[in-house]
C-alpha cells in the first residue's frame, strides 16, 4: 500500500508535467550566463603596452610655442612636454607624455632621478586627435624638483615604457623659471 498523498490523484500528472517543464529551462545560475559572456567580450581592454622609446639622440629643447620645453628626437614628435601655465601668483607645470593612452585612463607616473623618486597621478587627456597622459601639478610642488637636477632621469608609465630624460640644465631652468624665481629669468638654450 502506499503512503497517502496530499495532493489529489487528477492534479497529480499536471503537477509531474509543471515540474518536468521546469525541470527543461535553464538553471538559475545559468540565466544571466550568456549575457554575461557577451558584455565581458565587448569590454574595452587596454592598448597593447608600447616599447621604450629609443632616446639615443633625444635632446631638451625650447619650444616656439610659449612657455614649453620639449624633450626627443629631433625632427620627431616630442616625447615629454613641460609647459608653464597659469598666473605669476599661481604658475602650474603641466607635464604631458606623448604615450597612446586609453579613454578614461588613470596611472602613476613614475619619476626617478635626481634624488627623487616620485609618483605622479597622470590622466589619458584627449588632444584631437589621439589620447595621451598629462597632468597639471603646482610648480611649487616639490615634487617637480626631480626635474631639478645634473642626473638623468627615468620616467616610467604603465603600458608606456620607460623613458629616460638625459641631463640637462634646461628642465631645472624651467622649472625656476616656472615658479618666478629670482635666480633665473628664463631658460637658456
Amino acid at each position: 500500500m502506499s503512503a497517502p498523498s496530499s495532493v489529489p490523484a487528477e492534479l497529480r500528472l499536471p503537477a509531474l508535467l509543471f515540474t518536468a517543464l521546469l525541470a527543461a529551462c535553464k538553471p538559475p545560475a545559468a540565466d544571466d550566463y550568456s549575457a554575461r559572456e557577451e558584455a565581458a567580450n565587448k569590454r574595452d581592454a587596454p592598448s597593447t603596452p608600447i616599447e621604450s622609446p629609443d632616446v639615443s639622440r633625444a635632446i631638451w629643447a625650447e619650444s616656439g610655442q610659449g612657455a614649453r620645453l620639449l624633450y626627443g628626437n629631433p625632427g620627431e614628435l616630442p616625447l615629454l612636454v613641460l609647459s608653464c601655465e597659469g598666473s605669476r601668483e599661481a604658475p602650474v607645470l603641466r607635464i604631458i607624455r606623448e604615450a597612446p593612452a586609453d579613454k578614461g585612463a588613470k596611472a602613476l607616473f613614475a619619476l626617478i632621478g635626481n634624488g627623487h623618486a616620485e609618483r605622479l597621478p597622470v590622466d589619458a587627456s584627449w588632444t584631437g586627435k589621439r589620447w595621451l597622459w598629462e597632468a597639471s601639478f603646482a610648480a611649487a610642488d616639490p615634487r617637480m624638483e626631480v626635474f631639478d637636477g645634473p642626473r638623468e632621469v627615468e620616467a616610467t608609465l604603465p603600458g608606456g615604457g620607460t623613458l629616460v630624460l638625459k641631463p640637462s640644465p634646461l628642465p631645472g631652468a624651467f622649472l625656476h623659471y616656472c615658479r618666478g624665481d629670482a635666480v633665473s629669468a628664463a631658460p637658456e638654450q
